[in-house]
């Protein structure tokens, strides 16, 4: 009951860190204009994502703007791109494969083993997944946070964290607690079927019992005259 109980949560942790890390890849918000010095331009605000920009104006219209080329996006993003985009196939990967290794899945058959080493499998992917996910959040905010304090850089280009930034972190969480749950469900698997598989046979031979009853007649009737 109990790994079953980690599994759920498990799935449950491991579904929340693939819609986070998908969320993260798409959002625009990961750098947005600071309102510092003379910018004082507060009714626009700018949006700067993995795949295009964003302009928004005093709440009421807002317009983006893919962007043209790859190269047209600073090393760091260009970088983060990619690994969020790896992050949200692995993260997929290791949610399938943590499905097939639930309790209540019957595809892969009832070996509580083989389970155990699929949701293990699967508890290391999203432990990857949390790890490559934090990487280029916490790059991005170093780039953001370098820039901002570095008084060569003009106000107006300069960035403050945005909303994709703190989810990204969150979900990098999210997807290592998922993957320490299926650690922990996948090890509670093989003990299940370890003591399930132990359990001694002690069976009498009925034989064995009837000569050792049966010895004592071996003596002679006049022995006991």
């Amino acid at each position: 009951m109990a790994t079953s109980a980690l599994q759920f949560a498990g799935l449950v942790l491991g579904g929340v860190g693939m819609v986070g890390t998908v969320a993260v890849t798409i959002m625009p918000q990961w750098r947005v204009s600071a309102f510092i010095g003379s910018n004082i331009v507060v009714f626009e605000t700018i949006w700067e994502g993995l795949w295009m920009n964003c302009i928004r104006q005093a709440n009421i219209r807002m317009q983006c703007k893919i962007y043209d080329s790859l190269l047209a996006l600073s090393p760091d993003l260009q970088a983060s791109r990619g690994l969020m985009c790896a992050a949200s196939v692995l993260s997929f990967l290791a949610f399938m494969t943590a499905i097939l290794g639930m309790k209540c899945t019957r595809c892969t058959g009832d070996d509580d083993k083989a389970k155990g080493h699929i949701l293990l499998t699967a508890g290391i992917m999203f432990i990857i997944t949390g790890l490559v996910v934090i990487i280029p959040v916490s790059w991005v905010a170093n780039y953001i946070i370098r820039d901002f304090y570095n008084p060569i850089v003009d106000n107006g280009q300069k960035r403050e964290l945005g909303e994709a930034l703190y989810l990204g972190w969150t979900t990098a969480l999210v997807l290592l607690a998922g993957g320490a749950t299926f650690c922990c469900a996948s090890y509670g698997n093989e003990k299940g079927s370890s003591y399930r598989y132990s359990i001694p046979s002690h069976r009498t031979n009925p034989k064995s019992y009837h000569v050792e009853k049966k010895s004592p007649s071996v003596y002679s009737k006049s022995q006991y005259v």
